[in-house]
């Protein structure tokens, strides 16, 4: 399972703070799942949200910027699941890159919860699903939140 190593996270106060969360359409019944997760976890943790949904997972990237210039955190949600063609490693790589290229170029966190499964029944295991294994919806937006506190007491100084 790829969730060994994973440090606790816990909630944290982001009263105040605004997250964005995207999220694509394709594999909806994981990535609204993903999508839900993450806004129930903004909100938990007191932060108000913004939302916008995506056809596809490449296009995550664009919309994903534009929130990082208007909130304090992003978090990107998706599935893409290996197909026979070599798609699903161009896609990854550039969904991966633009995601991190966001976080570095804007100085605003973005939390991937952009699943890259070879089947359906990993992103369903990775998807907070009942009796799934990892909640990468919930995990992604508790990154993107202690990154945000974590550069906010750094600029503070």
């Amino acid at each position: 399972m790829s969730g060994a190593g994973l440090p606790t996270l816990d909630t944290v106060d982001a009263s105040g703070m605004t997250v964005g969360v995207v999220t694509a359409l394709w594999n909806a019944d994981i990535c609204d799942r993903l999508h839900a997760h993450a806004v129930e976890t903004a909100r938990a943790c007191g932060a108000e949200v913004v939302e916008a949904r995506v056809v596809g997972a490449l296009e995550l990237g664009v919309v994903a910027q534009e929130l990082a210039r208007r909130c304090d955190a992003v978090v990107a949600c998706g599935c893409v699941i290996k197909g026979g063609t070599p798609h699903f490693d161009y896609v990854c790589l550039s969904v991966t890159n633009a995601l991190t290229t966001i976080a570095l170029e804007t100085g605003t966190p973005v939390g991937n919860g952009v699943l890259t499964c070879t089947t359906h029944e990993q992103a369903v295991d990775r998807s907070g699903a009942p009796g799934a294994a990892e909640d990468k919806g919930a995990e992604a937006t508790l990154a993107a939140l202690h990154t945000a506190l974590t550069l906010r007491a750094i600029r503070a100084d």
